[in-house]
């Protein structure tokens, strides 16, 4: 948390330093900085972090990347029985905390809170406009204090 908070403080210089174009709007530098983010539809990190590795789970199980160098990395769920879409992943276990924020780890409960037509998306473009489509509303979208709500 602490190096996002380093990063987005100099994302929130940059964004008060933005001209507006239409003068009857109010000057964006005066909002505050989840506002500055919305009308710049500018995400924050820990947003893009996260869209950023469902983005990821699905090049790794979809086999884009070398089968060879991502095989164990992430497993799909034996459970047929699923509530939610058929290709949910299995949670591994982690004693310490430093493999709990790891990518295999941290990727589990987002990844199966996704519906069914986003996760089995044709393609990489479409998988993203439907995520974009999904998470459109997340709080942690213009709010990097804020969780993502699954």
């Amino acid at each position: 948390m602490k190096d996002i908070e380093t990063i987005e403080k100099i994302q929130k210089r940059a964004t008060k330093q933005v001209k507006q174009i239409r003068k009857q709007v109010k000057q964006i530098r005066h909002l505050i900085y989840s506002e500055r983010l919305n009308r710049l539809n500018l995400p924050t990190l820990r947003y893009r972090q996260h869209r950023g590795d469902m983005i990821e789970v699905y090049k790794i199980l979809h086999n884009i990347y070398d089968k060879e160098v991502t095989t164990g990395i992430l497993n799909l769920s034996s459970n047929t029985s699923t509530r939610s879409h058929s290709l949910k992943l299995t949670t591994q276990r982690s004693r310490l905390e430093l493999r709990r924020n790891s990518f295999a780890v941290r990727v589990v409960k987002p990844r199966n809170s996704l519906s069914e037509e986003v996760v089995t998306s044709p393609s990489v473009k479409v998988f993203e406009s439907r995520l974009d489509k999904m998470w459109n509303n997340q709080l942690m979208k213009f709010n990097y204090k804020a969780e993502l709500c699954l």
